[in-house]
């Protein structure tokens, strides 16, 4: 007999129950998902390195013997040494080269396994509480709730379910934790640096839902479709709390079928 889960309402009351597809009984597989998140992280990378005249575009000669310093390039009509790797101000020695390829491979059953593990440990609370979200411990596992949540389109409306949820929790432990980003991204549009919290999972895109949940600090609003291990499992650690939409459940149990 299959698993069955809660089906909440709008409104936080167990409106009904729901079998759980077979794609949350896949085995634990944190080593395989940890390598798909690690691969399509490496795949995103951008070739970098510097122009290849660099840090040699002086006009330069050398003293040569016979002046106690050292026989190095210097400025021409000056005494500062430049372009050797050796030099203060010169060139890098062994800099980075756009032509290096970060792209990897993962083989196409290892990566459909991984999404279907890390779905499968959304459905783990004992997984998603050691990942270290917060959440009451009578929440029913995976978290599913009525079709009515994609008409939610208010910012107040979203966090006040998740509220009646017993979920709202993570939320304010992502909120505490977002913090002003070190080094030069913070000139760069990424301020800050926000917790992973809640990811809502619904069945189509354009939902007043996906407005509705913008501005709660590492809440994520996305289409079935688009799941995958890096979304499931952030940084390729697995239990993501996630609240599924009873047609996103729908659609999931599809992918063992």
């Amino acid at each position: 007999m299959a698993r069955q889960t809660n089906i909440y309402s709008v409104k936080g009351e167990v409106s009904g129950k729901v079998d759980v597809p077979k794609a949350f009984d896949t085995p634990y597989r944190p080593d395989l998902i940890r390598k798909a998140v690690t691969v399509a992280a490496a795949n995103k990378r951008q070739p970098y390195g510097p122009a290849p005249d660099a840090g040699i575009k002086h006009s330069t000669s050398t003293w040569g013997k016979g002046r106690g310093v050292s026989r190095v390039q210097r400025i021409t009509g000056g005494h500062k040494a430049t372009e050797s790797p050796n030099n203060v101000s010169g060139r890098r020695a062994h800099p980075p080269v756009p032509e290096k390829i970060w792209a990897r491979k993962v083989n196409q059953k290892e990566r459909l396994l991984a999404r279907l593990s890390a779905v499968a440990a959304t459905g783990d609370a004992a997984v998603v509480k050691e990942r270290g979200h917060d959440f009451d411990d009578g929440v029913s596992f995976p978290i599913v709730i009525d079709d009515e949540v994609n008409n939610i389109a208010t910012t107040s409306e979203v966090y006040e379910l998740l509220d009646k949820l017993g979920i709202s929790y993570d939320v304010e432990r992502a909120k505490a934790g977002t913090k002003i980003r070190a080094g030069s991204g913070k000139m760069r549009n990424r301020r800050y640096r926000v917790p992973v919290s809640i990811l809502i999972v619904v069945a189509e895109r354009d939902l007043p839902i996906y407005k509705g949940a913008a501005n709660l600090p590492g809440v994520e609003v996305l289409p079935v479709g688009a799941l995958s291990a890096g979304t499931l499992a952030p940084g390729g650690d697995a239990g993501r709390l996630t609240v599924f939409s009873k047609t996103a459940l729908a659609k999931i149990g599809e992918w063992s079928a």
